[in-house]
């Protein structure tokens, strides 16, 4: 039987061929996932261990960092540490946000990482944590040292000149080398500047301090003594470890992190590998239906149920062997693929090679196999049972009635259950009902498949006349031809309605979500333009007023960070310019008047009020950031505005009473005739062309909201392209194996005049039909679970409406017509082609 098998797939290869691609795809993106992963996690784990390797003891304290007024590590601290026996050499090192300009004045990198450090050269003059590839360290205020990939960005090189800004003035320092570095912000496409060691000191903490250092082990000292005699040692507050434990946290964390993409590109190549799934067991069908005498011929000389099918078993295994074979080769191409990408579009990865473990090879192979021998095992099992007299005589057993109800009447009753769960988490909202919308959408598309060679044939009867009217003879027989074996057009047309769900269900969500926050920004804000720091942190007091001085500005209002106590409770408050934050926000006020705020009175949002019991002209005692004790009195309230980060607003002079320095995270202005090129340049020339500053207007605002929506849409998009592209292989496959099966209808009706050209637009229309049935089954449950998921997160979201996304509908419905046309070219050209006398005598 095993020789039966294998020659039956050398007989069949040609028809195997879809079978083999889809197999294949989905292996390569489970193999490719795997090893891309391994590949990444073991790059990271070796640069991390290659970044403690000569680390003993790591110190660390919340200066500068956490708590501006923490005690650093101080040089007589250091100098101590060097003293204790076993201590090869301590390094201090102090750190915080350095912004470095392109020669355009544009800010390199990022700007969470975007960060400064002190140059710390030991005996023989180098800092054994840099490699400098030209030039030297800085030895003296005014200089720096840049690493290799910010250098090459912004075209330095040494001794040319470079802005760099700080939580300062913007400054320029002349360029002393250039180094490379495994520092981890700046394979994150961030940027690191080196100063002479007091300049770093005076920028980030305070003269003579560290925030962070490195003990180095002379040869034979042990870590765990080490880091016991440097803990007695540190100020309160500090924290020392050994190198080996952050080298192992790190790795943790890495795992952690890469465990997360690993799951989310697995459950892609998961739904590629379920809609493959679909096409396999088509084509074991119609192999099936298409060796009806052969393998009756093979029960009449004795083969048993058994035997039949373990034969067509060890034909799909076969075919899973060969295919997993080549998927894996080209997951391994797809890796290295995606290694290269992730340089190009700016994420450096550390060196290293393809990682290849035993078990992702275990894991290719046996999902390919496994996959291919379950998809195959329905129809194994239906050859089995074909009775050898009638297989002989011709008489394919055609599905019973019976089968057909109890078949109908599981579908139904499973899209049943699963609509439930989706209107019931729907109505229950939260994580818990997207819990159960998730298992509710996984019953009712497995319902929906089930019913699909049911609903076939209704949708096909409403397009009929259609297709007749425009297309004659050939769009009759199209139709006829797409529902004369429900089930097969049933399968073909899951692969695609699947894809089509998923994808359509994102879009609504996605597009949904992206008009809420555009309605928010549009509703919400009346600023020209919000400045803010890229790096997140606070601006300088100084660029309030210099923006205020600015040609054509006309009202300014920052954000100002604080906080106080009302009737025992702590409330975040934010500093504000009384009658100019009306101008730069669309406040709505529900009782009182703002303009109390120019007298010193607080305004809060009305659902705090609401809560609190607060009303316009309550007098509360209050606690100020700075614990001084109070009363303010309540001025207005106001409808909540998503854009102000706080529910109580202080007039912007009482904030600074109480604040040592103004805590400003944005800035909102409104200019002179609007938004415009010039506006926007006196805003950045007011503020010193500081790179380390972020001009943006409404549109840049919108973007950045609403931004992360569209990037997360094209990304799923391209992830689910794997399973779009296994169900177009399956139309492909359907239409090429059917055209086989009907070769003496199709030579009868070449016979009786169809000509060539009708032949190929009988079978395109068939294609299209499929196509767009299988389309508009996914897009009408991907547009229900779309409604159903909103409806758990819209309470969460203000301005949330359901948006169904017409537009995107339309393209979908006319690319699944297109994939119906380019899938039928190659089986309507076979077709047209069919000798019309050997096709006749075709048995």
């Amino acid at each position: 039987m095993f020789r039966t098998a294998l020659r039956n797939v050398l007989a069949h290869k040609a028809r195997l061929l879809m079978t083999v691609l889809a197999v294949m795809l989905g292996v390569a993106f489970v193999s490719g996932t795997l090893i891309f992963t391994d590949t990444l996690g073991n790059a990271f784990r070796n640069q991390s261990a290659k970044s403690y390797d000569d680390v003993a003891v790591a110190v660390s304290t919340a200066s500068g960092r956490h708590d501006d007024s923490a005690a650093g590590l101080d040089a007589t601290t250091l100098e101590r540490i060097r003293a204790l026996d076993g201590v090869a050499g301590a390094t201090g090192r102090v750190s915080g946000f350095a912004g470095v300009a392109d020669r355009d004045g544009k800010l390199i990198g990022n700007g969470w990482s975007t960060t400064g450090g002190n140059f710390a050269p030991g005996e023989d003059g180098e800092d054994a944590s840099y490699t400098f590839t030209s030039g030297g360290g800085p030895a003296k205020d005014g200089q720096i040292a840049l690493d290799a990939s910010s250098a090459g960005k912004g075209r330095y090189h040494v001794g040319d000149r470079v802005r760099v800004a700080t939580n300062g003035p913007v400054k320029e320092y002349t360029l002393t080398g250039v180094f490379t570095t495994e520092d981890g912000a700046v394979n994150a496409g961030g940027s690191l500047v080196l100063f002479e060691e007091a300049t770093a000191q005076r920028l980030f903490l305070r003269p003579g301090e560290f925030q962070e250092a490195t003990v180095a082990a002379a040869p034979g000292a042990s870590d765990a003594q080490l880091l016991a005699e440097v803990k007695t040692l540190l100020p309160e507050g500090a924290e020392a470890r050994t190198g080996q434990a952050l080298a192992d946290e790190q790795a943790e964390r890495i795992e952690d992190g890469l465990g997360n993409l690993d799951t989310i590109l697995l459950v892609f190549a998961g739904i590629a590998l379920f809609v493959g799934v679909f096409l396999i067991a088509n084509t074991f069908s119609m192999l099936i239906a298409q060796r009806t005498r052969e393998l009756a011929l093979m029960r009449a000389v004795g083969a048993s149920r058994r035997q039949v099918k373990r034969s067509v078993l060890t034909e799909a295994a076969l075919v899973g062997l060969i295919a997993s074979a080549i998927g894996f080769a080209l997951g391994v191409g797809l890796a290295a693929a995606l290694r290269s990408a992730m340089g190009v579009v700016g994420g450096k990865i550390p060196a290293g090679p393809l990682v290849v473990a035993p078990g992702t090879v275990l894991a290719a192979f046996g999902v390919g196999v496994v996959i291919t021998v379950l998809a195959a095992w329905l129809p194994a099992r239906r050859a089995a049972k074909i009775a050898p007299v009638a297989a002989m005589s011709s008489v394919h057993a055609v599905a019973s009635t019976r089968s057909l109800v109890v078949r109908n009447s599981i579908g139904g009753a499973v899209t049943l259950l699963g609509t439930a769960g989706i209107v019931g988490g729907a109505a229950t909202g939260g994580t818990n009902g997207r819990v159960l919308i998730a298992g509710g959408a996984f019953l009712a598309l497995i319902g929906i498949i089930v019913l699909i060679p049911l609903l076939s044939r209704p949708a096909v009867a409403l397009v009929r006349p259609l297709l007749t009217r425009v297309f004659g003879v050939s769009g009759k027989l199209a139709a006829q031809n797409a529902v004369r074996n429900p089930r097969r057009t049933g399968a073909t047309a899951s692969a695609l309605a699947i894809g089509l769900t998923l994808v359509t269900g994102i879009s609504v969500l996605g597009v949904t979500l992206g008009q809420a926050v555009d309605r928010m920004t549009t509703d919400n804000i009346k600023a020209d333009y919000m400045v803010s720091m890229a790096s997140g942190d606070a601006l300088d007091p100084a660029a309030l007023e210099a923006l205020r001085k600015a040609d054509g500005v006309t009202a300014v209002s920052p954000q100002q960070a604080n906080w106080l106590t009302l009737g025992g409770e702590q409330h975040a408050a934010s500093g504000v310019t009384p009658g100019d934050i009306e101008e730069v926000f669309a406040l709505k006020t529900v009782t009182g008047s703002l303009d109390s705020l120019a007298a010193g009175r607080i305004a809060v949002d009305a659902d705090t009020a609401r809560t609190n019991h607060w009303k316009t002209g309550d007098t509360l005692p209050a606690t100020f950031e700075d614990e001084k004790k109070g009363e303010v009195t309540i001025g207005a309230t106001y409808e909540s505005n998503e854009f102000l980060s706080s529910p109580v607003l202080l007039p912007e002079e009482l904030a600074n009473a109480h604040s040592e320095v103004p805590d400003i995270r944005e800035i909102w202005l409104t200019t002179d005739g609007g938004a415009s090129a010039a506006n926007e340049r006196a805003v950045v020339d007011a503020l010193g062309d500081n790179p380390a500053m972020s001009v943006m207007d409404r549109q840049d605002m919108r973007d950045m909201f609403g931004g992360f929506i569209n990037l997360a849409l094209n990304i799923m998009y391209g992830l689910l392209a794997m399973a779009l592209l296994i169900a177009v292989l399956g139309v492909v496959n359907t239409l090429a194996m059917s055209v086989f099966e009907r070769k003496q209808e199709i030579g009868m009706l070449r016979a009786i005049g169809l000509d060539r050209a009708r032949i190929k637009r009988m079978i395109r229309l068939e294609a299209v039909v499929i196509s767009l049935f299988g389309a508009v089954v996914g897009v009408l449950l991907g547009t229900f679970l779309g409604w159903a998921i909103g409806r758990t997160i819209a309470s969460a979201i203000p301005h949330y409406e359901l948006v169904i996304p017409w537009a995107r509908i339309g393209i979908f419905l006319v690319l699944a017509a297109l994939v119906g046309v380019l899938a039928s070219l190659w089986p309507a050209r076979s077709a047209a082609r069919l000798n019309m006398l050997t096709a006749i005598k075709t048995e």
